[in-house]
Parts: structure tokens; C-alpha cells; sequence
């Protein structure tokens, strides 16, 4: 069950924010977490996962600018993650690495998800970077420490190629993807722009052996006591071997977010 979303105040939202930036702040420069911050241009020879999400889609009443600006902002947020390396101990703070979106450093208005609701705000649309980032790590070895799930499923699933709820919230500072590199091998980042997608890999020295499936159970939509409409989901992951024997089976995560659309579509 999901209670109904409570409405706060400009200033509640204003102090709670900067009370929570601080806080990570202060994580970050005086925590004992050591963050990754080394970039290469040399690529490791092996790649783990790649994945590739378009850059463009159908919605209903959005405008095509916003799209269009989504991809500038993509574009910086891509620049300044490209090559990041992971050494073993280390962490990736998503947000640590590529700074705060102003527009000082070329990002413009673009998407931004606000309580249910589309507005704009500078560096809109780079929550397709960080779902990115989050599902690619799921085939790897890496660790995922920090991840925010979407409290609210603004629009129906459109060419959905990834479970309901396998992507990751962010932002500016306090909800960051955070992941750390558990292994004794170090793993690299890229992501860039090709054509009209947005396009990821993770990579490292070694060749993997294994290989991960990830899948969702218990998906379902329920009518909430007080009229509105919730989705949930459960989240599973497999490691398979060189064999594609099963290695292992885990539980990651569990989604409930608010559905802003109608659930039901009637049959012509």
C-alpha cells in the first residue's frame, strides 16, 4: 500500500534540500570513502555489459524541445563520466564526478520529474544517464551502495526493453548513485553519444566469465484506498556461469511508485 503523496510547502522543500545537500557534502569531503576520480582515454581491453537506451521518445504532452534539450544535457553529463576507472576499494559517486548542472557549464532547461509532475530545470533529463549507469553495474561484479528509485511512473511503458523500476532517480546532490568496486580488478566507464542513443559499457582488463540476467517478479497494479493507482515490482538477479549454469540468485530491490496515467486500457 502507497498513502496519499502530502503536499509540503516551497519552504519545507527549500530547507529540506539544502539540509540534505550539506549532509552529503560533508560525506564526501571529510568521509572515509575513498571516490573514484581518475579518467583515461585508454581503454580497457574487455568489455563486461553495454547497453544502449534511445534518446528520444513518444510522450504525450511533452514538447520535442525538451527532448532536444535532453540531449545537450546528456551530451555534458556523457563527457564528464566518459573513462572514469574504478580501482579496486574505490567508489563512483555519480554525482561527485560530473558536479552540479548549471548553466555556466552549457546545460539548458530541460525534463525534470517534480512530485509527479513534468517541469523544467537546468540539466532535465540526465536521470536517462544515471538508469543507464544503474543497469549496466546489475551485469557486473561491481556493488551498488546508493540508488533511488522513481516514486512516481509518470508514463506508460513505451518500447520498454527493462523491467518496471530498474532504473535510477538522481538528484542534484543528495539522490546519487553511489557504487563501489568490491573485486581486485579495476573496471571502467564509458558512455557517449552514438547516432540517436545514448550508449554505455562497462570494461576491464580481464574477460568475464561469468555473465548476469536480471528479471522482475510479483509485478502488480493496485488501487489504493484513498482513489489513486500504484505500481510494484520486485527486482531478481541471476549469475550464470561459462556453462550458463546457475551460480547464484538474489533478491536487489523492490519498486512502488505512484501511477500518474490511466492503468487500464480498454479493448477496441
Amino acid at each position: 500500500m502507497i498513502n496519499k503523496p502530502i503536499k509540503r510547502s516551497n519552504l519545507r522543500i527549500m530547507l529540506g534540500k539544502a539540509y540534505y545537500r550539506t549532509m552529503r557534502y560533508k560525506e564526501w569531503y571529510f568521509g572515509e570513502k575513498k571516490y573514484a576520480h581518475r579518467r583515461s582515454d585508454l581503454l580497457l581491453s574487455n568489455v563486461v555489459f553495454e547497453h544502449k537506451t534511445p534518446l528520444y521518445r513518444s510522450l504525450k504532452n511533452v514538447d520535442m524541445w525538451l527532448q532536444d534539450n535532453k540531449v545537450i544535457n546528456l551530451k555534458f553529463g556523457a563527457k564528464a563520466l566518459n573513462g572514469v576507472v574504478i580501482e579496486p576499494g574505490e567508489f563512483f559517486s555519480y554525482w561527485k564526478l560530473l558536479g552540479k548542472p548549471t548553466y555556466s557549464k552549457g546545460y539548458v532547461d530541460g525534463m525534470v520529474l517534480h512530485y509527479g509532475k513534468v517541469k523544467t530545470g537546468v540539466g532535465g533529463g540526465l536521470c536517462q544517464l544515471s538508469n543507464l549507469i544503474y543497469w549496466m553495474t546489475l551485469h557486473t561484479p561491481l556493488t551498488v551502495t546508493e540508488r533511488h528509485r522513481h516514486s512516481y511512473d509518470v508514463f506508460p511503458d513505451s518500447k520498454r526493453s527493462q523491467p518496471f523500476g530498474s532504473g535510477a532517480t538522481c538528484v542534484y546532490n543528495y539522490r546519487d548513485l553511489q557504487i563501489v568496486n568490491n573485486t581486485n580488478k579495476a573496471y571502467q566507464l564509458i558512455v557517449k553519444i552514438e547516432g540517436d542513443h545514448l550508449y554505455g559499457e562497462w570494461r576491464s582488463m580481464n574477460k568475464p566469465i561469468e555473465h548476469y540476467e536480471v528479471y522482475e517478479k510479483h509485478h502488480e497494479i493496485t488501487h489504493e484506498t484513498w482513489g489513486g493507482y500504484a505500481r510494484h515490482n520486485q527486482i531478481f538477479r541471476r549469475v550464470r556461469g561459462p556453462n550458463d549454469e546457475v551460480l547464484e540468485e538474489s533478491f536487489l530491490i523492490e519498486n512502488h511508485a505512484l501511477m500518474m496515467y490511466q492503468p487500464f486500457i480498454e479493448s477496441k
